[in-house]
């Protein structure tokens, strides 16, 4: 035993009640339930247990009595609850080996500051022994009998609760009123790694529930296991952990019910289970169904955007030409695609800027991922971020969901930026973040993603002069430019103009399921003294139409007369040349249109580009400026080519 107990509490007892102690004629000890100690004994005591006083005072009470705790907790908590308490239920071995089938009576008493119970214990087997003559003795016989059928049926009872808490694959144990544990089943100590004697008699929230998962102490006022005795309601919690004997923590899920006693809450009675395994498979689901929607999403989206390509398509696949200058485009792709390096492709629009990007992605080692192709005249200046780099559900409204962007979608592949020149200026700084780093965030996310990208971009702009003006960013533009590739106009090319007209018919009549018709070297000529400023699409376009007009197996070009051989339009006549002119009533519909482009170009010109207003260009021609805007479009003139050089930038 504790020397320091002992020393406490024998300097703490009166004389006077120890002498009396010592002197009971009746086997007698004195235990301290908070530590299960036996603090004294008398010589009756010890003569009966067969042990010195100094071997009992060593001893704990729960270790006179194993396999026997919760009986006797239960004995103990009834003493102090009530203040006294009888049992026939607690036998005992002494040394020798004989069996002590025992009579327990116990006291409550406080001596000091302190509470103790007096145990007085009886023989039974003695007492029978005795010659019982009287009629009270007989009684007194008959009464023992009683009990001890009584004692038998609750035995028994106890242990078919024992068998039970034994069999039980759930966690059980019991708490009185101060939380301390009662009792504590085998499934418990199984997941517990603590033993019912290194819990029972003591308060077991600072054992096994002192701590959040985190690490942040869990006060005992918070705890629902003795909320449950305290406000006398059923506790359920779902998932919180218990501490095991070896610090780790378990994951469990557990119901606290009060116990009550002629309608007092006197404890609680817990039973729980260990969930780890359950919440582990939970969340690797969770994780696993969360990448399943995100490799699914990205699959839509590739299968989307695939779709989107292959209806784009203008279905040639391969470049087609003769020409110096397509044999020259051919040996710069070569030379870039099994490098890593980021192509700025430039030319008019139709001069196949995409068709050299998809040949360079097929020739490089990123062929079997995507080409991710981005229309950037096609996007809202306000949605361009979300577009690049994705967003979150909810950063935005309208974000319902979190969205993948292009560069993501790109990863491992190649991203085509088309009309690149139409970037606003405030995201070219992120772009060339991206193009630097690989790394991004999406919108409404701290998170840092990285990808692996090759960046293709394409334009129809003097990016040099969009720098000049200040409207676009000179690092990004040099970042851009690492391998510049220009493809030039069907117009510098006549060459590739036979090789295109032919695989563009033969491809429109596989489509339209009509006749071939037969194209012939005067067609062929034609189309070669034609400037194309819409390049091969505009080529295209013509040969279908004419396809489709064709009668009798034979083409007919409907080819404007207003264009030169070069593509560009004739410059206006001066004054002067129009004076030696002969005058002319009658005007041919090609001369009718030339009078036209001329008289909106010089208008255009003496208002340096300006259309709406008093002093616009639409004013000084006595038409609406809705009129002019649809004329100019139809003639292919840009308004910029005759503005100010202070106000370039206006469109």
């Amino acid at each position: 035993m504790n020397h320091d107990v002992n020393q406490s509490v024998s300097t703490s007892l009166e004389p006077l009640h120890l002498q009396a102690l010592l002197a009971h004629t009746h086997p007698t000890i004195l235990v301290h339930p908070k530590t299960d100690s036996i603090v004294f004994a008398n010589e009756a005591a010890a003569k009966l247990l067969g042990r010195s006083i100094d071997a009992l005072i060593s001893l704990k009470m729960s270790a006179l009595h194993k396999g026997q705790v919760p009986s006797l907790v239960v004995f103990s908590e009834a003493a102090l609850y009530h203040g006294f308490a009888w049992t026939r239920g607690l036998d005992l071995t002494r040394p020798d080996g004989t069996q002590l089938k025992l009579e327990h009576e116990a006291r409550a008493i406080t001596l000091g500051d302190e509470e103790y119970l007096t145990v007085t214990i009886s023989d039974l087997d003695a007492r029978h022994r005795r010659d019982v003559d009287s009629e009270a003795d007989d009684y007194l016989r008959e009464g023992i009998a009683e009990w001890r059928r009584a004692e038998r049926f609750f035995r028994e009872i106890e242990r078919e609760n024992q068998l039970i808490l034994g069999a039980a694959g759930e966690g059980i144990y019991g708490v009185n009123s101060d939380g301390v544990t009662t009792f504590v089943n085998p499934a418990a100590e199984r997941m517990l790694g603590w033993t019912a004697e290194e819990l029972v008699g003591k308060e077991i929230h600072s054992i096994i529930h002192h701590s959040h998962v985190d690490g942040e102490p869990y006060h005992a006022e918070h705890c629902p296991i003795y909320n449950a005795f305290r406000e006398g309601i059923v506790r359920r919690v779902d998932d919180e952990v218990f501490w095991r004997s070896d610090g780790k923590p378990i994951r469990v899920e557990y119901t606290s019910t009060p116990i009550r006693d002629h309608g007092l809450v006197i404890g609680a009675v817990i039973v729980f289970r260990d969930i780890t395994e359950r919440k582990i498979a939970e969340e690797k689901l969770h994780a696993a169904l969360a990448e399943v929607d995100r490799l699914r999403e990205r699959l839509e989206l590739e299968n989307a955007y695939l779709q989107e390509e292959i209806l784009s398509t203008n279905n040639h696949h391969e470049i087609i030409g003769q020409s110096d200058a397509i044999q020259g485009a051919l040996k710069q792709i070569d030379l870039v695609a099994p490098t890593d390096a980021n192509v700025l492709i430039t030319g008019e629009s139709g001069t196949g800027k995409e068709l050299i990007a998809r040949a360079i992605h097929q020739a490089s080692t990123r062929s079997d991922r995507v080409l991710v192709r981005v229309n950037c005249a096609a996007i809202p200046h306000e949605l361009f971020e979300s577009e690049f780099f994705g967003h979150v559900r909810g950063a935005f409204t309208g974000a319902i969901r979190d969205r993948v962007g292009r560069f993501e979608l790109a990863d491992g592949g190649t991203l085509f930026l088309d009309e690149v020149g139409e970037i606003p200026l405030e995201l070219q700084g992120k772009l060339l973040r991206v193009l630097q780093d690989q790394k991004f965030e999406r919108i409404g996310e701290e998170r840092t993603r990285e990808v692996n990208v090759r960046l293709i971009a394409a334009t129809n702009r003097d990016l040099k002069e969009e720098v000049r003006q200040g409207r676009f960013r000179e690092d990004l533009y040099f970042r851009l430019n690492v391998f510049p590739i220009e493809c030039r106009p069907l117009r510098e090319r006549p060459d590739d103009i036979p090789p295109l007209a032919a695989h563009f018919l033969r491809n429109i009549c596989q489509r339209l399921n009509i006749a071939q018709p037969t194209l012939t070297k005067g067609q062929v000529h034609v189309l070669q003294n034609y400037g194309w400023p819409g390049n091969a699409r505009e080529l295209e376009n013509v040969i279908e139409r004419a396809a489709i007009l064709a009668h009798d197996g034979k083409l007919h070009f409907d080819l404007p007369d207003f264009s030169t051989r070069d593509g560009r339009k004739p410059s206006p006549a001066t004054k002067a040349d129009r004076d030696t002119q002969p005058a002319r009533t009658i005007l041919t519909r090609a001369e009718m249109q030339q009078t036209e482009y001329d008289n909106i170009t010089h208008a255009l010109r003496q208002t340096q580009g300006k259309i709406f207003g008093p002093d616009g260009a639409a004013a000084l021609l006595d038409i609406k400026p809705t009129t002019l805007a649809s004329r100019i479009k139809k003639f292919k003139i840009d308004r910029r080519d005759f503005a100010a050089p202070e106000n370039q930038n206006a469109r």
